[in-house]
């Protein structure tokens, strides 16, 4: 990032930012440039290509990114995020443990779309009303990892995915 990037920072967090993570930012960075989307995850092998069923999840969607590299969620990256979106409640509970100055910025994507209003306020301060630091996270808030299971499962989950970001990205 320049530091004329005055874009909001997006940090899309799931487990090893093979997956979950990796799908969102894809999406994401192909809908809009009014934010910057960086993929994390909390337990990844930094510098790992996307895998091919990630890719062709992706690729149902009419989307593509053949530089993605797999990428561990960083204390910059926690301290440089307007707000940090997860895909599961170990996640919000990862970042409240080891980056406790970026809990009042993390929630899971599915109570973003259903709790962050939108306004003309600035994301930052959108976050902040939300009192996410302390917030109970039900293990319904999950998007189900695919890892591990076949290509019809990320395909699924890519979809469950886009029509999550459809909501939030007008939030953003």
């Amino acid at each position: 990032m320049t530091e004329s990037d005055a874009r909001p920072v997006v940090v899309m967090l799931c487990t090893g930012n093979a997956a979950r993570s990796v799908m969102a930012t894809v999406i994401g960075r192909a809908r809009t440039d009014a934010v910057r989307f960086v993929g994390a995850g909390t337990h990844s092998i930094e510098g790992l290509p996307m895998s091919g069923r990630t890719r062709r999840a992706l690729e149902s969607l009419g989307l593509a990114d053949g530089s993605h590299r797999s990428h561990q969620l960083t204390a910059a990256d926690a301290r440089g995020a307007d707000l940090i979106v997860a895909f599961a409640p170990e996640h919000v509970d990862y970042v409240r443990r080891v980056h406790p100055e970026a809990a009042a910025r993390t929630a899971t994507i599915k109570r973003l779309v259903d709790e962050l209003p939108s306004g003309p306020e600035p994301l930052a301060q959108r976050v902040a009303a939300l009192n996410l630091a302390d917030a109970p996270v039900p293990y319904g808030e999950e998007v189900v990892d695919p890892g591990g299971f076949d290509e019809d499962i990320f395909i699924a989950c890519a979809q469950e995915i886009d029509s999550l970001m459809d909501r939030l990205l007008p939030l953003l």
